[in-house]
């Protein structure tokens, strides 16, 4: 699993410090387009740039991915109620 930190009741950090600014902006338009998950780029440090999902967007990424996370992991979603069927980022 990937490295990432829940905001405890406002959203999700993906730890993508040690990626470049460019790869980063890339994942994220990923996230945004395909995903339609409310995003934005939040700067720790020089060139430190970390990926925050929305809480609005949390339930949909429960959805997203659910079925293909490590069990021990899904705290760090912070959702009680998700649907066991994966979204198909395709239908919007």
């Amino acid at each position: 699993m990937g490295d990432g930190v829940n905001y405890k009741g406002k959203g999700l950090g993906l730890a993508t410090d040690s990626y470049t600014i460019q790869d980063t902006v890339r994942l994220m338009n990923v996230l945004i387009i395909r995903y339609n998950l409310k995003c934005s780029l939040h700067t720790r440090k020089k060139d430190q740039h970390r990926i925050y999902i929305s809480l609005k967007s949390m339930e949909l990424l429960g959805k997203i991915v659910y079925n293909h996370m490590e069990r021990g992991m899904l705290y760090k979603l912070n959702i009680i109620d998700v649907s066991s069927k994966p979204v198909d980022p395709s239908i919007n």
